[in-house]
């Protein structure tokens, strides 16, 4: 009962966090030339964008399977397919939520280990921390002149000035990380014998050693190449996702590709905030990058909501038809006494 209660309360303090965030990023815009606005929007580019986004889902899946490959299961491309889109679906329900949905559902129907499925998400999603981060930095030297100024003055400059008034109390900030540092190690410490007596410690302890697995056979990896080819395949359907929105309304239609990977870097970010699916949070961090090249708020909302609403309705159309088909594998399986 307490375990439901808590997920409600997290479902809507999650789903009020975004609300308030869609709320702020669209205070002050006419809903009527909004609405003008996304009905005069060209639907070909859209739809082209969520096609896109199913080539996006097929090469993650595919190398999803690559992760997978060295802890000696194979799962098929059908199966990895469902479960990834399920995961996606699951966020809509809870941040986060979906790596772990994605795992089980593929543990269900192929019976590989969660944790050791858990161990190829995590790695997965460090190789996708450091292709954003090498994205960032490609696009910075190819538009310096552009983002320059930007980054010196709204970034470098404040960021340089906290430094210096860090240094300033440096004696009292050291002192106080220091009591923070030291409460850190200790009480685990002192606390040992207890902790290690509790049945989620063991739970914890049995799930690491499965992750850490995981990642031992990742690291052996025989189509370490292949692997490379299908990460800049992924990015480069990324990029093209938001490259041809642009084209749906005149404000962006002048944009580059280059821009459209800012851009992307810059929803990324948006996504990463915890909230169900990125609503308010994809939505002010795309019209906020779109205004450094001088794009309006509300071209630059429209552009978000085009682009962020395809995709929604394609991750619960395709998420609900994997689900099914999860559902209809299972059984199958069930009756074969596999």
């Amino acid at each position: 009962m307490k375990n439901n209660l808590l997920k409600v309360v997290k479902f809507l303090l999650f789903l009020s966090i975004g609300v308030l965030l869609l709320y702020l990023a669209f205070k002050g815009i006419p809903l009527d030339t909004f609405m003008i606005g996304l009905k005069n929007a060209k639907y070909s580019w859209v739809i082209l964008s969520i096609v896109l986004g199913i080539v996006g889902y097929l090469i993650r899946s595919y190398r999803w399977i690559m992760l997978i490959e060295p802890l000696g299961y194979r799962p098929s491309l059908k199966n990895t397919f469902f479960a990834l889109a399920l995961g996606y679906l699951a966020n809509f329900a809870f941040p986060r939520l979906g790596e772990i949905t994605r795992c089980g559902a593929l543990s269900k129907t192929d019976k590989i280990p969660v944790d050791k499925l858990i161990g190829t998400v995590i790695i997965e999603r460090v190789i996708d921390v450091i292709s954003l981060v090498i994205l960032m930095f490609l696009v910075f030297f190819m538009k310096i002149n552009f983002f320059g100024a930007f980054i010196t003055e709204k970034i470098f400059n404040p960021a340089l000035a906290w430094f210096y008034n860090l240094l300033d109390n440096s004696l009292l900030t050291w002192l106080f990380a220091a009591a923070i540092l030291f409460t850190i190690i200790a009480i685990p410490w002192i606390l040992k014998e207890k902790i290690q007596s509790l049945k989620v410690y063991n739970k914890a302890k049995n799930l690491l050693s499965g992750i850490t697995a995981g990642l031992k056979s990742v690291i052996h990896m025989k189509r370490k190449k292949e692997f490379i080819i299908y990460s800049l395949l992924l990015w480069l359907a990324y990029a093209l996702m938001s490259y041809v929105v642009f084209f749906a309304i005149p404000a962006t239609s002048e944009l580059t590709f280059v821009d459209s990977i800012f851009i992307l870097i810059f929803g990324g970010i948006g996504m990463t905030i915890p909230v169900q699916g990125g609503f308010g949070t994809y939505h002010a961090i795309v019209a906020l990058g779109l205004s450094l090249y001088g794009i309006p708020k509300q071209d630059g909302l429209i552009y978000a909501t085009l682009s962020h609403e395809a995709q929604a309705v394609m991750i619960i159309i395709i998420g609900f038809i994997s689900f099914l088909m999860i559902s209809l594998i299972r059984k199958k399986t069930d009756k074969s006494g596999l």
